[in-house]
């Protein structure tokens, strides 16, 4: 009857403690889009970039940033709690080489819970701009993206806590392209005077 007992209660908190680390492992997750569907554009690329920085790289990485130089420290602070930054390129030699279609699996992962679209930029001339972040509650925990105009596809994705005050500096660390922050913010006054 004792171990009747004991199994009868052991099943259930086995299971519960399973639930409630999977929806961790999920929500620690999600902010990290899976690029796979684009592997297929690299063969039709003049020039492919593939860059997958994780925790474990990102920790190893801070360490070569120098405490004693200011803008070194400023990244190191910035990429702390960083969980990964994974950065897809492709530039072609001709148009056509890649479809709506071929965005539509990241833009599908992009409508899902929790993330907003805080960008969208549309321009003949130099292609278009989409940046969304990923909220959980007011905290910013992950952002992507996407940059495409007719020889040219980027997708950029940083996961974990992103200060967007901060985030203009990680522009060309880690194959993070320049991705126009601050020239997405509205004007004020002040910056027509300088």
């Amino acid at each position: 009857m004792k171990s009747l007992f004991h199994t009868n209660i052991r099943q259930p908190l086995i299971v519960l403690l399973l639930i409630i680390a999977s929806t961790l492992v999920a929500n620690a997750q999600d902010s990290r889009i899976q690029t796979a569907s684009l592997d297929h554009l690299a063969a039709k690329a003049s020039q492919s970039v593939d860059v997958n920085v994780d925790e474990r790289l990102m920790k190893s990485a801070a360490k070569v940033f120098s405490d004693q130089d200011a803008d070194e420290r400023k990244i190191k602070k910035l990429v702390e709690g960083l969980k990964g930054i994974y950065v897809r390129s492709f530039e072609f030699d001709k148009s056509g080489q890649y479809t709506a279609a071929d965005l539509e699996p990241i833009r599908t992962q992009l409508s899902g819970p929790g993330w907003t679209r805080m960008v969208n930029v549309t321009s003949k001339k130099d292609g278009n701009l989409e940046v969304y972040l990923l909220f959980h509650g007011e905290q910013v925990n992950g952002l992507a993206v996407l940059h495409s105009d007719e020889k040219e596809l980027t997708v950029v994705n940083i996961v974990g806590p992103v200060d967007l005050d901060k985030l203009a500096q990680l522009e060309g660390q880690f194959g993070v392209p320049e991705l126009g922050v601050e020239s997405q913010k509205p004007k004020t006054k002040n910056d027509d005077e300088k």
